[in-house]
């Protein structure tokens, strides 16, 4: 029996309440449940749905051991101790992906409860909607950023016409009185005047968040340091912050060398120094795929995807290829199910007769369809529209570039008449 791809994975003991011992092997996170396995004959000793725990807690057996126990409804508590690398990081990886099952709005209530159809169709068409709006902030950052370079090559342009006056001046020179010269008065107060303007520009920069996470964070190189903290996606950066909000590391756009993917919950992210060493971050989260989404516009050859994340993805298809699994939902109508035309004895309707005649999407969904694909093809118009825009601006930054290139070399010729 395959069983679901494991998050984390710590070496620890559980009391056995039975037998009155303790037994040593691992304790293994999944998505869905928490189960713990022997280390002699790889017995799984227990096995808990997240949706059944009641509380995590940190505690001490017989005053002296500190201990790690999960209440299951029923009041029924479990133990585990000598878990590696410490309690506290253990603690803080299973209360996040605990509490973040129980807020999490898509999951199913359990096996008694399915999703239906209608509903797995609502959440495949809420993620794309989803991506397609982080896909909007990014495409939304990057016209600012297109815009913004037009600007500079303006405020080049207008530099270059200076220059090029002082140019002529200065190969046709007319007769000024001593003193200070004209035209470097008026190139201090240019000076000044970009600087205060760079000033402003460097104030604002990074403000916008696109996306904000609750995570595990841990600094590499640092063991048993997991903690509660966030990761916040900015326009031009990665803040990882902690519980608090403080901020422990500002990674800016240009200065990541590496986006490691470990799995759809696990990232590091490292920047490279040159006689130092290296600052990566790895950040486990329940929600990291909100994040994925828009590192893999921001960072797109930077983003490595690891054998382990391949792994997982090897697991959880094997796991997910069991027919309770759900299947593929689009595959659901065509071409006719092989149980449906079994044929009946006439005046007989029988239990799958009944099944078949329910639809498969009720109205009310259908018009919650109806409704999320209206709005998914508004952002896609606009999301067409903007790049369409930007068509034009790279248009219109490709000629102001090739001509400002042409003005720099005819006053680099000048100027080297002149020396």
């Amino acid at each position: 029996m395959s069983q679901e791809a494991s998050i984390h994975i710590w070496p620890g003991s559980y009391y056995i309440n039975s037998e009155k011992r303790w037994a040593s092997g691992i304790l293994c996170l999944t998505r869905t449940t928490l189960r713990f396995n022997s280390e002699q004959n790889q017995e799984n000793l227990i096995s808990l749905r997240l949706s059944r725990i009641m509380e995590i807690k940190m505690e001490t057996s017989g005053f002296i051991f500190s201990a790690l126990t999960v209440l299951e409804q029923g009041n029924i508590k479990h133990w585990f101790g000598s878990l590696k690398p410490c309690r506290t990081a253990v603690y803080h990886v299973l209360e996040h992906f605990w509490r973040e099952r129980l807020l999490s709005p898509t999951e199913p209530r359990g096996a008694e409860a399915p999703l239906s159809k209608g509903q797995e169709l609502i959440g495949l068409i809420s993620g794309a909607q989803r991506r397609l709006e982080d896909t909007g902030k990014v495409l939304n950052h990057q016209g600012e950023q297109f815009d913004n370079m037009i600007q500079g090559l303006d405020n080049i342009e207008s530099d270059l016409s200076v220059a090029d006056k002082l140019l002529s001046e200065l190969e046709c020179p007319s007769w000024w009185p001593f003193g200070k010269l004209p035209w470097k008065s008026h190139q201090e107060a240019k000076s000044e005047a970009a600087a205060k303007a760079a000033c402003a520009k460097g104030s604002g920069k990074g403000q916008k968040v696109i996306t904000s996470i609750p995570a595990i964070v841990s600094h590499v190189g640092s063991s048993g340091n997991l903690k509660p903290g966030s990761l916040i996606v900015l326009v031009s950066s990665l803040e990882v912050r902690d519980a608090n909000g403080q901020l422990l590391h500002c990674f800016e756009k240009e200065e990541v060398d590496d986006v490691y993917v470990h799995s759809p919950y696990e990232i590091s992210v490292r920047q490279r120094f040159i006689g130092k060493p290296d600052i990566c971050f790895r950040i486990l989260s329940a929600r990291m795929t909100e994040a994925l989404s828009v590192l893999e516009m921001q960072y797109k050859k930077k983003v490595v995807i690891t054998r382990d994340y391949a792994a997982f993805q090897a697991t959880s298809a094997t796991t997910s290829g069991s027919p309770e699994g759900g299947g593929n939902i689009w595959s659901a109508g065509h071409g006719q199910d092989p149980e449906g035309t079994v044929e009946l004895p006439a005046g007989e309707l029988t239990q799958l007769q009944l099944h078949v005649l329910q639809p498969t999407v009720t109205e009310a969904e259908a018009q919650e369809l109806k409704q999320m694909l209206q709005q998914l093809k508004t952002l896609a118009l606009e999301a067409e529209t903007e790049l369409e825009r930007q068509d034009e601006a790279l248009d219109v930054l490709s000629c102001s570039a090739d001509r400002t290139t042409m003005n720099i070399n005819r006053h680099t010729r000048r100027m080297r008449k002149l020396l």
